[in-house]
Parts: structure tokens; sequence; C-alpha cells
């Protein structure tokens, strides 16, 4: 029988390149994921919205636009609005994150550092198969 699922698309908007580099060759070889970055808010908005992800991984802590604003400008697309995001951040702790079920301001989180086990498997929760 022949497998006609494909690849979840994640995208990682991350301003950080190595961080970028790291989470693309862990959720490819360990999620079996296809991963997209960009390195600055406005890529991210242009490569989501040419590239339509799954997924988007995305830092708040970003020079101009923060995550929050390319999160705000991801939702109000309509050509990206339905995409999920989850923020993965150092402002909080696990710790914190644990104490919220995940979720700050009614949106998902992820603290670092970002145990990639974890993270595939909060993503395959959100994405069943496609």
């Amino acid at each position: 029988m022949v497998n006609t699922t494909r690849a979840k698309k994640i995208l990682v908007i991350d301003d950080e390149e190595n961080y970028c580099r790291i989470i693309k060759k862990a959720l490819e070889s360990r999620g079996g994921f296809h991963v997209l970055t960009a390195t600055r808010g406005r890529e991210g908005i242009t490569l989501a919205k040419i590239q339509k992800p799954d997924l988007i991984l995305l830092d708040i802590m970003m020079p101009a636009p923060t995550g929050i604003h390319v999160a705000e400008a991801l939702s109000e697309d309509p050509d990206t609005g339905s995409i999920p995001v989850i923020f993965v951040t150092a402002i909080v702790t696990k710790d914190e994150v644990g104490q919220s079920d995940g979720t700050f301001g009614g949106q998902l989180i992820i603290a670092k550092p970002v145990i990639i086990d974890e993270l595939v498997k909060k993503i395959n929760s959100l994405l069943p198969d496609i």
C-alpha cells in the first residue's frame, strides 16, 4: 500500500539563524516534517503567504516587527489567518507554561530551550494526519 500522506510543512520564524538551523534539522529528522525558516518577521509573513505552511513556530522577541506583530499580521490576512501559530520563546519559563496549560493570553506557547520530542508531540497533536 502506498502512503499518500505528505510531510507536514512547518515554518519557523526566529531571528537567531543557528536556532533556525538546529530546529529545522531536528524537526526534519525526528518528526519527518518539511521545515522552512525565516530570520526576519516580514520574510516570515511573505513565506507564509507563498508556502501556506500547516503550522508556524514563532519567536516573540525579534527586531521589528516583533513576533506579536507578525502573529497579528498573519491572523488578519485571509491567506494565513487559519494557520496555527505556536510561540516559542525564552521570555517565560517551562514552569510558567506548565502552570498555564501551555497558553498565555489564549495563545499556544512553548518555552525555550525546546525539547524536540515534546515539540514534535505538540505539533502532531495540533495537526492530525493531513
